[in-house]
């Protein structure tokens, strides 16, 4: 692949001639019609193993997030919970997010049947586009080499394999955020407002998908238009004005349309404290973020001000971070800055600069957010660095490899590579049962290719070097990659790659406690001098094997006190779920619920989405989630619950949930099947769930169905 890239002339390493403007769609991620021969049948050859690698066996991992896929299933039977982006189709709550994500979703559900292939397909089409958009950016400016060497990275990085075969709502917002580097691009070529505008409204559609984090390439977007457009200073501060405008219309009409509605006309929105959209944006998922301060939020496990593991410029390199996008992190730094170094005497307007910047760019503003953030943050966030990652090192080697006859230049390739093959030493190191010999095998690998480097220019020799080099530096992510397409997956907070020591891995790792959740209900957890953490093999089960951890760390991975989803711990019928795992109903409950479905608003009640989640996926019928996602949101009051019932809009209360403002179906203080558990950032007594869930077991009859608590609320109340 690298030695595609010799042949290019020194102009066009540094402004390459970009496709015709009239090009059509086909061509956008083909190519230029003077590609060499090899150039199309080896893109159709990476999109193709894409598209195999994302959809393969994708049902394995069953409902995956069981809390969005019970969104999109009402999304799919109601256009108001579509529009709104409500759990449930009687539009209680909505999801803690902006809804676009769930708009793909339950679109695909409403055509084609509520499965698991057709709440996850649509997430794999999100990568197989990503990487075509990638490709097709890279290739506007750069060689096909270049284009064809980034795709390839991003679709091999562990953490995209595993959120493009998942269902939160990351998969969309990378193939929008590229969407809007691609419309740079082209905001570049003449100083276009046209194409800018067009990229700030896809940031602002990301917005749609996952609020605030779409934010985070504006800066890169903002300064490469500022810097390099080849217009006057005047019309590119005009133009970011517009731009700016058309984000915040994009991004901002949907917020307003909710925000405007009558309470009374909408469902509540889900993670705010006072159901108002505005909070839920500038708190629990904004500011919140950074800060910590997070009203509502799951609990942590870490030190104070830690709550989510510690920070700092490393965190990308830590365990739970580390196996999942940072092994080719120290060679994009390098490339980064050696191309800024080569082109520092360049025009103003220079493309490679330019390209540097915005994907520099976003990479730092993107990895500095998440390595000092103190709210809530989970690894697989870091998505959104891949297509980055891939972008300056293809942009990057594309500048160094045709220059190799420099002995300088060769001495900085061989830095690269020996940095990258160290780097996969030691992340491979912390599996280290894990295929123990591929590491002696990179690090072989990564030695005779360095060696060549110095010694090879041209020729042969050179391509075998290139082709040693490509192999000892992807081989770690290609081989964590496929370990992640192999796993099946379930819970809120996925992770790729095996267990490792001090992060997680394997599917969802499960903190010890009862049916394999953490017993103290929080969310990460410190593992305490001695103990470690169970992995869990293929099939789904705990298999007592731990592995070992340093005292002190943190785990930022889901509990499940009650039971859990596909390939979950505990998972036997009639789980009642967990705080991060969709409940597991069995036959004679799902039975019980559909029973007279029909006469009620809410088929059951239950705290925290993810214990309703599994109901309403098995029985297709409204169920409540009490406190929304995490049980924590103060609807409703105890007030509002009572008039309900009585009003017999809701069938049956669930107990044994997992909800972190507690569990319903006991009294408060306990936990378990009838505990109402800790809560998060307060006592539990002071969550109207709480209340509720006492509420109900002091004035109602439980019975038992398939080991679950459930009580009848159309039966007389007791005194």
């Amino acid at each position: 692949m690298l030695e595609g890239m010799e042949n290019m002339s020194e102009l066009e390493l540094r402004n390459p001639a970009p496709a015709a403007s009239g090009s059509r769609l086909a061509a956008f991620a083909r190519g230029r019609a003077d590609d060499a021969a090899w150039v199309r049948p080896a893109l159709a050859c990476l999109l193709a193993a894409t598209a195999f690698m994302y959809l393969w066996n994708l049902g394995a991992s069953g409902w995956a997030n069981a809390y969005y896929s019970a969104a999109a299933q009402a999304g799919s039977v109601s256009w108001k919970a579509f529009f709104f982006g409500s759990f449930d189709a009687s539009s209680f709550v909505t999801i803690d997010k902006t809804p676009a994500a769930l708009w793909l979703m339950s679109l695909s559900v409403r055509l084609f049947g509520l499965n698991s292939w057709s709440v996850l397909a649509p997430e794999a089409l999100c990568g197989v586009a990503s990487v075509a958009v990638l490709y097709a950016t890279i290739r506007r400016w750069f060689s096909a080499p270049a284009a064809l060497l980034a795709g390839a990275i991003m679709a091999l990085t562990p953490v995209a394999a595993m959120m493009f075969r998942f269902n939160n709502p990351d998969a969309l917002l990378v193939l929008v955020l590229l969407g809007a580097a691609y419309a740079t691009v082209r905001a570049l070529e003449a100083g276009s407002t046209r194409w800018l505008v067009l990229a700030t409204s896809l940031v602002g559609l990301g917005f749609m998908v996952k609020m605030m984090q779409a934010f985070l390439v504006m800066p890169a977007i903002g300064l490469v238009f500022l810097v390099a457009a080849p217009t006057s200073l005047r019309r590119r501060l005009v133009s970011l004005v517009v731009a700016g405008a058309a984000m915040l219309v994009s991004s901002g009409w949907w917020v307003a349309i909710v925000e405007l509605t009558p309470a009374s006309l909408r469902p509540y929105v889900g993670g705010s404290q006072d159901n108002s959209m505005l909070n839920l944006i500038f708190g629990y998922n904004g500011f919140g973020r950074l800060t910590g301060n997070e009203t509502g939020s799951v609990g942590g496990g870490g030190a104070p001000g830690q709550m989510w593991g510690p920070t700092g410029w490393d965190r990308v390199f830590l365990p739970s971070f580390g196996g999942q996008v940072s092994w080719l992190i120290p060679a994009s730094v390098v490339l980064l800055g050696a191309g800024l170094w080569l082109t520092r005497r360049a025009p103003r307007t220079d493309r490679t600069r330019a390209a540097l910047l915005l994907w520099g760019g976003w990479l730092l503003v993107n990895g500095i957010v998440f390595s000092y953030a103190s709210g809530i943050i989970h690894p697989y966030y870091t998505i959104v660095l891949a297509p980055a990652i891939g972008a300056v090192i293809g942009i990057g080697l594309g500048m160094l490899w045709p220059r190799r006859d420099d002995i300088r230049v060769r001495f900085l390739l061989a830095l690269v590579l020996v940095a990258t093959v160290a780097w996969a030493y030691v992340l491979l190191g912390r599996s280290a049962d894990w295929y123990p010999h591929l590491r002696t095998i990179v690090l072989a690998a990564g030695v005779l290719a360095v060696v060549g480097l110095v010694a090879a220019r041209r020729g042969r020799a050179g391509t075998a070097v290139a082709g040693v080099a490509l192999l000892a530096a992807l081989a770690g992510p290609t081989a964590y990659t496929l370990d992640t397409v192999l796993t099946a997956h379930d819970g809120a907070i996925p992770s790729a790659g095996p267990a490792v020591a001090g992060g997680q891995g394997r599917g969802n790792l499960a903190p010890t406690g009862p049916g394999g959740g953490n017993a103290t209900g929080q969310l990460p957890f410190q593992v305490t001098p001695g103990d470690g953490v169970p992995t869990r093999p293929r099939d789904g089960r705990v298999d007592g094997n731990r592995v070992p951890v340093a005292p002190g760390s943190v785990f930022p991975q889901p509990i499940n006190p009650g039971g859990g989803g596909p390939g979950g711990p505990g998972g036997a019928a009639g789980a009642a779920g967990g705080v991060l795992n969709g409940s597991r109903p069995g036959d004679a409950v799902v039975a019980m619920l559909q029973a007279d479905a029909g006469r009620y608003r809410w088929v059951a009640a239950t705290v925290g989405a993810n214990s309703a989640a599994g109901y309403q996926l098995a029985t297709q019928d409204a169920v409540m989630a009490i406190g929304g996602f995490n049980g924590t949101d103060p609807t409703p009051t105890l007030e509002a619950f009572q008039s309900m019932v009585a009003a017999g809009q809701v069938h049956y209360f669930i107990g044994g949930s997992g909800g972190f403002g507690g569990p319903g179906g006991g009294a408060p203080g306990g936990f378990g099947p009838n505990g109402a558990g800790p809560g998060a950032n307060g006592p539990t007594t002071s969550r109207p769930s709480t209340e509720i869930a006492a509420w109900v077991t002091a004035h109602y009859t439980a019975q038992t169905v398939d080991g679950i608590t459930i009580y009848d609320l159309t039966q007389a109340p007791s005194a």
